[in-house]
């Protein structure tokens, strides 16, 4: 792609998405996630409405909305399942996609919890706190699952980093399936303790600490689902 192409305004279908995408995200839809019809957007963008479907389409291809045929656009949050289909079909065998996952989490998650060490705000710190929480008082496996998962996006929000956020969420489906194995392989105490590990050095600001308890964290939990490094032995799992 030249820098020419890079530089090139946006198309009016790529105009009307980002619209449609902020009216979705700021809250501008109705209380039940309805955009407005077809028709009024329509005329709200000034544009036509083949434009206004065709940028629908884009967006639900990309998990932001679900398009109803008869009854409208609804704004969601779903951005994990374009990339869930995608990884199913590049890596069919669940073993094998469980230990890439592994492998991107360590790529990703200890940055963010070193970000999230020096730019954490004291909502988000709260936050954090009561993710953690919620992971202690898990009554079973599901809201265990939940907590664990939470507190991960909470440290992504963290981060201060936008994209390290919308990857998170993207992987939010895959990244359920791999907890949720975790937990029900070990007991929730384990990650208990080591969340505890990678908040108190968020807390105290010393962001090489936060990288390595996380680190430390995600290759436990490799262990914990019998996978091994590529090259490595690979337990069933």
């Amino acid at each position: 792609m030249s820098v020419e192409t890079l530089l090139r305004p946006p198309s009016l279908v790529d105009a009307v998405c980002q619209r449609l995408a902020g009216l979705a995200r700021s809250g501008q839809e109705g209380d039940d996630g309805w955009l407005p019809t077809e028709r009024e957007l329509s005329v709200q963008l000034g544009v036509s409405r083949s434009v206004v479907r065709e940028a629908a389409k884009r967006l639900e291809l990309q998990g932001l909305v679900e398009i109803h045929h008869g009854l409208g656009i609804r704004a969601v949050e779903c951005l994990h399942k374009p990339i869930a289909g995608a990884v199913e079909l590049q890596v069919p065998d669940p073993a094998e996609r469980l230990r890439q996952l592994v492998e991107v989490r360590l790529m990703i998650e200890p940055a963010n919890a070193r970000a999230a060490a020096l730019r954490a705000s004291p909502p988000q710190i709260e936050a954090l706190h009561a993710a953690h929480q919620a992971l202690v008082k898990a009554s079973d496996a599901e809201s265990a699952v939940t907590a664990d998962l939470d507190f991960h996006g909470a440290i992504a929000a963290a981060s201060g980093n936008r994209i390290a956020l919308l990857l998170v969420s993207t992987l939010s489906e895959l990244l359920r399936a791999s907890v949720a194995r975790s937990h029900r392989r070990v007991t929730t105490a384990a990650a208990i303790k080591q969340h505890a590990q990678i908040l108190a050095a968020i807390v105290r600001r010393d962001a090489n600490g936060a990288a390595k308890a996380m680190e430390r964290h995600l290759l436990a939990a490799r262990t914990d689902l019998g996978l091994e490094a590529k090259g490595q032995t690979t337990n069933s799992i």
